[in-house]
């Protein structure tokens, strides 16, 4: 398995916690200083992680080979033995050590049983709490106030496969006095890598346009395979299509994401059936169906450390009412949840028609399903892994045209 400037990086991180600042001056021709990764290059040579070629210059667009990533791992391991790295970075640096083990005792640095096995269970979480006001045809509707808390172990089984899960535990709204709340076992799977290839049985996450198609989780399994050009099979059950856990449907799908530099584009087909969509109001016009067949085009191009522009469009052609959806996004910059000050923004017009977006991202959207119009947001890392979220639609349903808005912050604990 080789590696490119990304993996350096990570144990920039490492060793960079060793030191206050990223002040070292670069001695590499090809990595000037508007580079996204210049700090950490920098730092990396001045610790004597890295050394570059004789010539200058870095390289970093090349592959390095496991045994030059480890002898990295083994100069961050001797700077964690001055005492001067925290619990979570002393904690990543054991984890790079389990991976690189064998090469890290052919260099002569010895990884003890305990050491190879830090780690193998993670426990990832976030606490969350929420305030939503909808506003339906100029009346005011609701104000929900939910609050959730996330655990998220994986378990490492072997080098190729982990174990992972979801579990959340959720209140629907604080400002009722009830005692009220629902813990449910999200997700729970098995994920096995082989390369360039990856494999879930289980209870998966959804894989394409989660965003504004499919949101959650479904049982079955996929696979993913290749590197630039990536292409993803999947076939299981999916039982929120009606917005509840009472409807389900068989899902099948199949769809490629080609890479390239900055720019990203993808296509993806789904196809659900279930009694669920002979129910549904205005899916077809005098007949019934029992199928959606949903295809997607997505999207993304980053111009800059900055600023980067995104889209998809979908298309269910078994309906013939609200059977198009699409969404065209601007980011800048971004929060870092590790980061506090860091900051991102966004705009969008969204267009959800409900019988394509079956269950868009309430999380990521403030958009509903079965509108149309504008949203704007914004987040903010107020303290390390504390970040505060804002954001705002403005726009009317799809059926009568009447006006819909919704405004909603979150404030996230992750841990």
């Amino acid at each position: 398995m080789k590696k490119t400037l990304v993996s350096a990086l990570t144990a920039a991180l490492v060793v960079g916690a060793a030191s206050t600042t990223f002040a070292a001056a670069n001695p590499f021709s090809d990595v000037p200083a508007d580079h996204w990764a210049y700090d950490a290059v920098s730092q990396l040579a001045a610790d004597g992680v890295i050394e570059g070629y004789g010539d200058t210059t870095f390289q970093g667009d090349k592959n390095i080979t496991r045994y030059e990533m480890a002898q990295m791992v083994a100069k961050a391991m001797a700077k964690s033995n001055t005492g001067n790295v925290n619990g979570a970075d002393k904690a990543l640096i054991d984890k790079l050590a389990a991976e690189f083990s064998d090469e890290l005792n052919n260099l002569g640095v010895r990884v003890s049983n305990l050491e190879r096995n830090a780690d193998m269970v993670k426990w990832n979480g976030e606490m969350r709490v929420q305030a939503i006001s909808e506003r339906n045809e100029g009346q005011h509707m609701q104000n929900k106030y939910p609050a959730l808390l996330r655990l998220e172990p994986s378990a490492e089984v072997n080098s190729n496969w982990h174990v992972k899960a979801r579990i959340d535990s959720k209140v629907a709204n604080l400002a009722e006095d009830s005692s009220k709340n629902t813990a449910e076992l999200q997700r729970v799977y098995a994920e096995g890598k082989y390369g360039n290839t990856k494999l879930d049985f289980g209870k998966i996450p959804t894989v394409f346009n989660t965003n504004m198609l499919f949101d959650g989780q479904f049982s079955g399994a996929s696979v993913t395979t290749g590197n630039k050009l990536k292409f993803t099979a999947l076939g299981g059950r999916w039982s929120q299509v009606g917005g509840g856990n009472d409807v389900a449907a068989d899902v099948y799908g199949a769809g490629v994401k080609y890479t390239l530099g900055k720019a990203s584009a993808g296509a993806a087909y789904h196809e659900l059936k279930g009694d669920g969509f002979e129910t549904r109001a205005n899916y077809r016009n005098g007949s019934t169906s029992d199928k959606a067949q949903i295809w997607s085009v997505d999207g993304y191009y980053r111009f800059d450390g900055n600023t980067a522009l995104g889209g998809e469009y979908a298309q269910n052609q078994k309906a013939d009412n609200y059977d198009k959806s699409g969404t065209v996004e601007f980011d800048y910059k971004g929060v870092k949840k590790a980061n506090a000050g860091t900051w991102g923004a966004y705009v969008a017009y969204r267009h959800l028609g409900q019988n394509v977006s079956l269950k868009s991202n309430t999380l990521n959207y403030a958009a509903m399903q079965g509108t149309k119009g504008w949203e704007i947001g914004a987040d903010y890392t107020l303290f390390k892994n504390t970040v505060a979220y804002l954001k705002y639609f403005d726009g009317e349903k799809l059926a009568g045209g009447k006006d819909a808005s919704k405004l909603m912050g979150r404030l996230s604990f992750f841990f």
